[in-house]
């Protein structure tokens, strides 16, 4: 008794991590993707306001991108690096 209900245990795990991988898969294949990497909100490092991404000011310094919410913190957090 015991054995059945622990294999309809494992059954019906398996069945909600498949559906739940199954719903992942399923959204990342939508052309959505784009747009919500657009709405994603990022942290302007010098001013500490949040931007939508694709509208925040983009800098690469050292490698690595940053966002910024105007070209004068972009400005400012380049001069704070070299000074």
């Amino acid at each position: 008794m015991y054995r059945l209900l622990f294999i309809l245990g494992l059954l019906v795990l398996l069945y909600f991590l498949l559906r739940n991988a199954y719903r992942e898969l399923k959204g990342k294949k939508g052309t959505d993707q784009t747009l919500t990497d657009k709405n994603q909100m990022v942290q302007d490092p010098v001013c500490r306001m949040y931007v939508p991404k694709g509208s925040a000011v983009e800098a690469s310094v050292g490698g690595q991108t940053y966002y910024f919410c105007s070209q004068d913190c972009a400005n400012t957090f380049q001069k704070q690096l070299s000074g």
